[in-house]
C-alpha cells in the first residue's frame, strides 16, 4: 500500500457509504462527459473515494437507503468533504449486455431503472463495473471541496496528498474473496458476455 496519494474517484456520497460499510464491493461507471469520447476509463488502481451529492436523487437508489440518503445529504456542508475510504481495484469488467444488470440485483444499491438508464446512454450501450477492495482510514480528514473538483469526471487530482497507512479493511480478506468470485460467476454466463479488460 502506498504511503500517501492525491487522487481521488467522485462517487455518490451514499454509493461512498455502501462501499465503506462492505454493503457492496461494486462501482458501476459509464464515463462522464469531460472524459475522453465520453468512456471511462481506469486510469488508477487505487485512489480516495471523494464523496459528492452531485446529480444525487432518491429515485435513483433503492428505497430501503432513503433514510440513509437523506441523513447523508443533511450533514456537513457544501465547502467541505470528509475522506474516509481507499479503494484497491481488484478487477475491471466491461458488461455489454444489458441482462448482466439483471444479475447484479441485490449486489449493490442502485435501482434497475437507472442503472437500465446508464447503460443504454450514449454511442454504446455497456457499463464499467469496478469490483473495490475498500479500506477505512482510522482517522478520517476533512478537505475543502474546489471548484476544479466539479463537474461530469470521475478522477480527481487533490490539493494535498492523504496519507494511505494504517488503514483497516472494511471486509475480512475471505468475505471479500468469496463476494468478488460469486460477481464474477453471475456475470460470466453466457461467458462470451464478460469481457475483462
Amino acid at each position: 500500500m502506498q504511503a500517501a496519494t492525491d487522487i481521488a474517484f467522485k462517487e455518490w456520497a451514499i454509493v461512498a457509504d455502501a462501499l465503506g460499510s462492505g454493503e457492496q464491493i461494486l462501482i458501476l461507471r459509464k464515463g462522464g462527459i469531460h472524459e475522453a469520447g465520453g468512456e471511462f476509463r481506469v486510469d488508477h488502481n487505487q485512489f480516495w473515494l471523494l464523496p459528492t451529492q452531485f446529480h444525487e436523487a432518491e429515485a435513483a437508489v433503492i428505497s430501503a437507503k432513503h433514510p440513509r440518503l437523506r441523513e447523508l445529504t443533511n450533514t456537513g456542508t457544501h465547502d467541505q468533504v470528509r475522506i474516509e475510504y481507499f479503494g484497491v481495484v481488484d478487477r475491471v469488467l466491461r458488461l455489454g449486455h444489458v441482462d448482466q444488470i439483471d444479475r447484479l440485483t441485490g449486489t449493490h444499491i442502485w435501482t434497475q431503472t437507472i442503472l437500465r438508464e446508464r447503460f443504454a446512454f450514449g454511442r454504446e450501450p455497456g457499463l464499467y463495473a469496478l469490483l473495490m477492495r475498500v479500506y477505512r482510514h482510522p482517522m478520517p480528514v476533512t478537505i475543502r471541496w474546489r471548484e476544479s473538483y466539479g463537474g461530469c469526471k470521475s478522477w480527481i487530482q487533490l490539493d494535498a496528498p492523504v496519507a494511505a497507512t494504517n488503514l483497516i479493511p472494511v471486509l475480512p480478506e475471505s468475505e471479500f474473496n468469496q463476494q468478488r468470485d460469486q460477481l464474477v460467476a453471475r456475470l460470466a454466463t453466457p461467458p462470451n458476455h464478460l469481457k475483462p479488460l
